[in-house]
């Protein structure tokens, strides 16, 4: 999912979900964070100050949804309830 700043990056495989920020482009040092959150559980968050992405965080997400937030710098994305 593109945005301004990069690109939110989720992968899933039969057991688990996975998600990335990613900067457009590497550099100086930003701030930059991801969650993932299976329904019914709590989120895994990455932040902090990065050159080119932020995680990976990665949940068990067998049958469930996972709702995906990232940012870098002021830009954002967020996917609201996927790969259900």
């Amino acid at each position: 999912m593109p945005f301004e700043a990069g690109e939110l990056r989720v992968y899933k495989s039969r057991t688990r979900a996975c998600a990335m920020a990613v900067a457009r482009t590497a550099g100086e040092r930003r701030r930059m964070a991801v969650s993932i959150q299976p329904r019914g559980g709590a989120p895994v968050l990455d932040a902090g100050r990065f050159t080119r992405y932020a995680g990976p965080v990665t949940v068990g997400a067998i049958s469930r949804c996972v709702y995906v937030k990232g940012s870098v710098g002021g830009g954002s994305a967020d996917s609201g309830w996927i790969l259900c």
